[in-house]
């Protein structure tokens, strides 16, 4: 079989699986109550995230600095569920309130349930970057970013899988420079773990990398790679402050546990001014957060973060309409509702301030 139709299946089975999951959690959900919560339910939220990735950092400095519980909100199950097919399939079944996860997980949970809701911004960058390793020349580091793209013709790049942001990035910039992925480079899947994916480049099995943060630092702190093209760090105009993690939940939810979320988002507030307000802080909080990355990792990555981290959650229709149409463009999300349609702008405002 072709690798171009071994991609193709591999997309298709992707996606299948999403659609699955989120259907079967729709059926559960069917009998879900939209009465308001009563008693202690009240101020109770489970809530849900990918994993423990920088993109959630927020939620982490929210618990461990006692921002929720300031807010009256006590926090039940805390799933890290490794995907974001699960992550809103999760949601759409009610078995967690709120959802830490990337924009493709909200809009593909739209699909099947327009009462699905955006209520906050984690992280207004495209947090995946292209690293280079020693078999493409520092000479180009420099170079304008159609230069950078052609230079990665030919070449081995690794991801974390198809139908992944990591696969989109590469696909978007290829795009961009008229060039094939599935012709013009050759896409190896490494899964998500940071270790095997610095291991394969340090290795010379792939000469370039489409990973999440900070897989980048650490190629740099390691002297194993570079980081080559950076939508957060500005090169890619077309990606400016497009927003990527994301808090998101339904309306089914706001209406049973409105003062619950709302009390949710101001502790995430209280987190992003931290985070953004207090670099010493903020450097002790992620070492306790990301225990195996070093300290010159560190140190790197919490100036990027507050780039990166905004200084309040309530989500732009500009940087949403960044993300809708990388997302369009891509392929990871055919359409993608209006930004009105899926983001309560008057209701966050509102929320936030209490």
């Amino acid at each position: 079989m072709s690798r171009s139709r071994t991609s193709v299946l591999r997309r298709f089975g992707a996606i299948a699986a999403v659609s699955a999951a989120l259907l079967a959690a729709g059926c559960a959900n069917k009998g879900s109550s939209s009465e308001p919560a009563t008693g202690a339910d009240a101020m109770r939220l489970n809530v849900g995230q990918i994993s423990d990735s920088v993109a959630f950092f927020p939620l982490f400095v929210a618990e461990h600095e006692g921002y929720f519980k300031a807010e009256g909100l006590t926090l039940g199950e805390r799933p890290r569920l490794g995907t974001g097919a699960k992550l809103a399939a999760a949601v759409q079944s009610g078995s967690i309130d709120i959802a830490g996860g990337v924009m493709t997980d909200a809009f593909n949970l739209y699909k099947i349930n327009n009462k699905a809701r955006v209520v906050g911004s984690l992280v207004d960058a495209y947090y995946v970057d292209i690293i280079a390793g020693s078999n493409i020349p520092t000479a180009g580091d420099s170079a304008p970013l159609n230069e950078r793209i052609q230079a990665l013709r030919g070449k081995k790049i690794g991801m974390t899988g198809p139908g992944s942001g990591t696969e989109a990035l590469v696909n978007y910039l290829f795009k961009q420079a008229n060039l094939d992925p599935k012709n013009d480079a050759t896409l190896v899947n490494l899964g998500a773990d940071a270790s095997a994916a610095i291991g394969a480049l340090k290795a010379g099995r792939v000469d370039a990398l489409s990973f999440f943060q900070p897989i980048g630092q650490q190629a740099v702190a390691t002297g194993v790679g570079r980081i080559y093209i950076s939508p957060a760090r500005g090169d890619i105009p077309a990606l400016k402050d497009a927003i990527h993690g994301a808090v998101f939940t339904t309306q089914n939810v706001i209406d049973r546990k409105g003062k619950a979320v709302a009390a949710f988002l101001r502790a995430i507030a209280k987190a992003e001014q931290t985070i953004n307000g207090d670099p010493a802080k903020a450097s002790e909080l992620l070492q306790q957060y990301q225990k195996t990355m070093n300290a010159q990792t560190v140190q790197a990555l919490v100036p990027v973060l507050q780039a990166e981290i905004p200084d309040a959650p309530t989500p732009t229709e500009t940087a949403y309409n960044v993300s809708a149409d990388f997302h369009r463009q891509t392929g990871l999300v055919p359409t993608t509702p209006t930004f009105t349609d899926i983001v309560p702008s008057e209701w966050i405002a509102t929320a936030l301030k209490g």
